[in-house]
């Protein structure tokens, strides 16, 4: 009963992080204040009060609309609350009580965040880039949750790597295939994760991608719509980054198996 008690409390904190994830998705990338004024309807200016501010139950109470002028409010914000709190959950299931599942909340938190700022903007803001690699950087330091030199490896190389991949590819095709927040996110990416989950989070992030596209050619398809030539990459890394916290060690040993 005490668990089911603790996981709950898990459950409301990542619901919680959600709701103000979603204040950072929307002011970020508007270089607006995540603080300041404090939260208000879009369309009427209203500003909340608390029963409005109650993740996701706040927007089914309300039928996901406005509680003073009645404007549809997106479900994405329920989606982000939701998403964030079952993430956090599965942390805790995953690592308990420790260091560990404080410092996958935090990145889970970064990757949310990114993934529908690029879904919106199509940019990786540096801002939250650089908050990434202090937080992993002074965590290490105090913690030791990975190596530092495990992260310089993994910034240097993931990073790094890639960007001389991507040079290389676009100075053959002539154009642009990947944007510089993708490239330093995977530096990021290798910083909080170390070399070897740095490395795999790149590969899966392919298949991810690889995926996502074979879904969309086959939708248009059938709607007979246009591909869109743009495609945000970060959220293939963060959804990447995530399958290598919760399956990165699995996933590289069995592969190691398979080798050897």
């Amino acid at each position: 009963m005490e668990y089911i008690i603790i996981k709950l409390y898990v459950l409301l904190i990542g619901l919680i992080i959600g709701s103000f994830l979603n204040v950072c998705i929307y002011r970020i990338p508007n270089n607006e204040s995540i603080s300041m004024p404090p939260s208000h309807c879009m369309s009427c200016k209203s500003r909340l009060r608390w029963r409005d501010l109650v993740p996701v139950l706040s927007y089914l109470s309300t039928g996901g609309k406005c509680r003073y002028c009645g404007q549809k409010v997106s479900s994405r914000y329920a989606l982000v609350e939701l998403m964030t709190g079952v993430l956090f959950l599965a942390v805790f299931d995953l690592y308990g009580i420790s260091i560990k599942t404080v410092y996958y909340s935090v990145f889970i938190s970064i990757l949310v965040t990114i993934t529908f700022i690029d879904i919106d903007h199509y940019i990786i803001p540096d801002k939250i880039l650089i908050f990434g690699l202090l937080f992993s950087l002074i965590f290490n330091i105090l913690f030791k949750e990975v190596k530092i030199k495990q992260s310089i490896l993994g910034l240097i190389l993931s990073g790094g790597g890639m960007w001389i991949i991507i040079s290389i590819i676009e100075l053959i095709v002539k154009k642009e295939c990947m944007g510089g927040g993708d490239i330093k996110l995977f530096g990021v990416v290798g910083f909080f994760l170390g070399l070897k989950g740095g490395l795999l989070t790149i590969i899966l992030s392919i298949y991810v991608g690889a995926f996502y596209g074979l879904i969309i050619i086959i939708y248009s398809k059938i709607k007979g719509k246009e591909l869109s030539s743009v495609i945000p990459y970060g959220p293939f890394i963060s959804v990447a980054s995530i399958i290598s916290i919760f399956f990165g060690d699995s996933i590289i040993n069995y592969y190691l198996y398979l080798i050897g």
